[in-house]
């Protein structure tokens, strides 16, 4: 029987590449978008279905939840793509713009994850993928807000890959580099008052800079990383998706370091 995989911010980039390859290989994909019209290109797929879901509404996660896993007669994979960057000095930025950024990037994908766990839980058995960043465990200028979200995905990620286990259900955490994206364009936020005058030399140096600091890859090749998450049958908790982020982690981390340290803590108790 054919698995599903539910994924968010499926409209571009990543989340529609991994659409794409799930369903070239048999697999019941759902892709939600908060403009379903988006998804034309996927619509016309057997056994994928384009839904609704906006991270800021509730109760269109739930909605979408509900009506894939009627459907499908459950959800096998989640993957909490969706998402964007907000940048800009902190002193400039305000506290709606950052609200948002978490509401998005963490709240929501939060508020997804409890609402594919009681179905997971059931069955025992289910893979929760998380798409983090190079942000989430290295930092530039201007990312407070970003890097901040980012941060707190890899936290929950970590901690929840510990609760979980028990009840058959893997967590993942997908870390990219630089991605041939719209990132930097619909997806990327950068508040600024150039009034506070201390901050704009280096807010020039980091506009002039542009674009990412790796090597960009396409969205199909963190898709590949995805799959190769998704079907591994490993506990890895950590996938790096790309050169770039080898080179930009391997400066600070050690994959086989931050094996040990979660084969530690499982070892620890008993997962």
């Amino acid at each position: 029987m054919s698995q599903t995989i539910f994924i968010t911010g499926a409209s571009s980039g990543i989340g529609n590449a991994t659409a794409e390859r799930f369903a070239e290989r048999g697999w019941n994909v759902v892709a939600t978008m908060r403009n379903p019209d988006d998804g034309a290109d996927l619509a016309g797929r057997a056994d994928t279905v384009v839904t609704h879901l906006d991270l800021l509404d509730p109760d269109s996660i739930g909605a979408a939840i509900a009506a894939a896993e009627d459907r499908f007669d459950g959800i096998d994979v989640l993957v909490n793509n969706a998402g964007y960057g907000a940048y800009g000095p902190l002193e400039a930025t305000s506290m709606d713009v950052i609200r948002r950024q978490f509401d998005v990037n963490v709240f929501g994908l939060i508020e997804t994850i409890q609402a594919v766990l009681p179905g997971m839980r059931t069955r025992r058995q289910g893979t929760i993928v998380n798409v983090s960043s190079v942000g989430g465990r290295a930092t530039y200028p201007f990312g407070t807000p970003y890097h901040g979200s980012k941060w707190a995905v890899e936290g929950l990620s970590e901690a929840l890959h510990y609760e979980l286990s028990a009840l058959g259900i893997r967590v993942k955490i997908i870390e990219p580099g630089g991605v041939r994206t719209d990132f930097s364009g619909r997806s990327f936020v950068f508040t600024n008052d150039p009034e506070l005058e201390d901050y704009q030399p280096l807010v020039e140096t980091f506009l002039a800079a542009g674009g990412s600091p790796t090597r960009l890859i396409e969205p199909e090749d963190v898709a590949e990383v995805i799959w190769t998450a998704t079907t591994d049958g490993t506990t890895q908790l950590r996938y790096l998706a790309g050169d770039g982020a080898r080179t930009v982690l391997g400066q600070r981390y050690s994959p086989e370091q931050d094996e040990a340290f979660v084969h530690g803590l499982r070892t620890q108790f008993g997962l």
